[in-house]
């Protein structure tokens, strides 16, 4: 709730559309006014949460911006409860929490009307229910099919998500082929959730994803304009795939993963004078946590092999699967907010090896790094939430490299 309340301070500046709200309000407003479905590089259900934003509360900066608003703050508080199912941890947790509200990437998503968050927030429910299902399996029933639900509407915001919503239905599957079960596909007992057979697991965590995918695509039938042909739907991805990989003219805020782990591009959303003062958004990660996130997600790895620690091989290896995608995607031009989903990884990492450190008792080590992050989102604290800058000169503050101006 604190986390929200920070949201909305200023949520409604700056009152013009910015960075890429010109892209997806046009299709939220589109798809109230007539149906159609535009922006068609991306799936279609954040747009349609946008332009819900709108039909409640108005085409206005709030009706645009409430939406992404409660859905990181939701994000926050799955991540949390899929980190404490994952680790039984509650300083992990805890930590968690911290270092994701201070860590710029989702603060900034919450309060601007992108897919991103939205991608985020269902991803962060499906890996909750799943954790939650595995550790208590008394209960992993509803919680695997709302892991499926939870994985469709991810895939249908936008589809960065995607390879790593394969991954539920990999560890079942790997879990329970290690467990040697003679009846493989129909027997219930073993890890990862006992109770559970492989073939219903399938039906949760693959067939319930895909049908709620394409669920979402249901209005795209029924447009005023270019509806979306009943057999058209695979023909679709190829069209989304081909507009993805169609924008090759260089941009000055591009850069790739190796600039992304090393924080060293920033991109800015806003800088300019409106609402009558020069204001800012800079999109950048905290430049402590993420950092110190790299070599905690080396140790995450070390432990998870060495000491069959699940939870930190877990959040190694969706970093390396959320990062990885982008060596191999066919996007000629990426930027920095496609690190989001890996940087969420990586800040649970360094969750995790701070509950280490608190475990051992060197809790200084802890408090030193969570108190760093509080000090350093204070600090670039104007320069994220489009405050009221002294001028145009106001930059140099927060620009510590030059590849953030």
């Amino acid at each position: 709730m604190a986390f929200f309340a920070l949201c909305l301070i200023r949520l409604t500046i700056p009152t013009a559309p910015y960075f890429d709200e010109v892209h997806y309000l046009p299709a939220a407003r589109e798809l109230l006014m007539s149906g159609e479905w535009l922006n068609r590089e991306h799936p279609l259900f954040g747009k349609i949460i946008l332009a819900a934003g709108i039909a409640l509360f108005g085409d206005t900066p709030l009706g645009w911006r409430i939406f992404p608003a409660l859905f990181g703050t939701l994000a926050l508080f799955a991540l949390m409860r899929a980190l404490w199912f994952a680790s039984q941890s509650r300083f992990a947790s805890i930590a968690f929490g911290i270092l994701m509200a201070t860590g710029f990437m989702l603060f900034i998503h919450a309060r601007i009307a992108m897919l991103d968050v939205f991608m985020a927030a269902f991803f962060a429910v499906a890996i909750w229910q799943f954790a939650a299902a595995i550790r208590q399996p008394e209960t992993g029933r509803w919680r695997l099919a709302t892991t499926g639900v939870a994985l469709g509407l991810a895939m249908g915001s936008k589809w960065n998500v995607a390879i790593l919503a394969m991954l539920p239905g990999i560890v079942f599957f790997a879990c329970r082929l290690t467990a040697g079960r003679r009846r493989l596909l129909t027997s219930q007992r073993g890890i990862p959730i006992p109770g559970i057979s492989l073939l219903e697991a399938f039906l949760w965590l693959g067939v319930v994803p895909l049908a709620v995918y394409w669920l979402t695509f249901l209005p795209a039938y029924f447009a005023a304009e270019r509806p979306l042909e009943w057999g058209g739907f695979i023909a679709l991805h190829q069209t989304i795939l081909d507009l993805q990989s169609s924008v090759k003219q260089p941009h000055p805020y591009q850069s790739n993963w190796p600039d992304w782990m090393l924080n060293l591009r920033a991109i800015w959303y806003l800088y300019e004078p409106i609402d009558g003062a020069q204001r800012g958004v800079l999109l950048i990660g905290n430049p402590l946590t993420m950092v110190l996130g790299l070599p905690a997600l080396a140790w995450c790895a070390f432990v998870g092999v060495t000491r069959k620690r699940w939870d930190a091989l877990a959040v190694a290896a969706m970093y390396v699967v959320s990062l990885g995608m982008w060596l191999f995607a066919d996007k000629p031009i990426q930027f920095y907010y496609h690190y989001f989903l890996p940087s969420i990884f990586l800040l649970a990492a360094l969750a995790l090896a701070l509950d280490e450190f608190w475990k051992r008792g060197v809790k200084w080590v802890a408090v030193v790094v969570l108190s760093g992050s509080l000090a350093l989102f204070g600090w670039f604290y104007p320069i994220l939430s489009a405050a009221k800058l002294n001028g145009p000169q106001s930059f140099l503050v927060w620009t510590w490299l030059d590849s953030w101006r």
